[in-house]
């Protein structure tokens, strides 16, 4: 049984924390993908910043079917393109601009475009985009920033990424505006590397413990 997100609300509703991976090898994603959803984690962003990346997300989407596989590090149309043709299911962006914006709507899939400021948040709304990413979260204000966005902004959700980890996620959770946060922590480069897949799905588990 697969599930398929029908917005960007959708997507953040798939757990707590959605793992942002980086895959070099190809061969990786299949057992990668595996041992994040045995471990609680279906919604997997894998970062289109590698030669793999496209492959790894179509072997995900034709192999692991319970895995809700997105492209993330979206920065133009034609790699908005290529994610939605490989086979992914929602598109996540660092930063937006209209264009992309215009792009990402066209493939017809969820997105969370990134902001990092009040008005980039305030012009994606004026798009009727209201489930974003802010990014890079711990540079542009962390967890603090976004609480104080609750009251003029209330409308919006995010997904905050870059430099959150284990022991800062639940700052993050604890806010009624975030959806779920983007973790790199589950998938190190060196467990990756090894194929030790329980240690990744060990990491999995207690990520998807997290209260939100």
């Amino acid at each position: 049984m697969t599930t398929t997100p029908r917005s960007g609300a959708d997507v953040l509703d798939l757990a707590p924390v959605m793992p942002v991976v980086v895959v070099e090898d190809v061969e990786h994603a299949v057992p990668l993908a595996r041992a994040l959803v045995a471990g609680g984690l279906p919604g997997i962003e894998v970062t289109l910043r590698t030669p793999a990346a496209l492959s790894a997300i179509e072997r995900i989407a034709q192999e692991v079917p319970e895995a809700v596989v997105g492209a993330g590090t979206v920065v133009n149309g034609e790699q908005a393109g290529a994610a939605a043709k490989a086979g992914a299911r929602f598109l996540v962006s660092p930063g937006c601009t209209p264009e992309l914006a215009r792009a990402m709507a066209d493939t017809g899939l969820p997105a969370l475009p990134g902001v990092a400021t009040v008005s980039e948040a305030m012009a994606l709304l004026e798009l009727g985009l209201t489930e974003l990413k802010f990014f890079p979260a711990e540079a542009s204000g962390g967890a603090k920033f976004l609480k104080s966005l609750t009251g003029p902004l209330p409308q919006l959700k995010f997904c905050p990424t870059g430099g959150i980890t284990a022991e800062s996620a639940p700052d993050y959770l604890a806010l009624p505006n975030v959806g779920c946060v983007g973790g790199s922590w589950l998938t190190p480069a060196a467990l990756v590397g090894e194929g030790r897949w329980d240690q990744v799905t060990g990491l999995a588990r207690e990520a998807a413990a997290l209260a939100r």
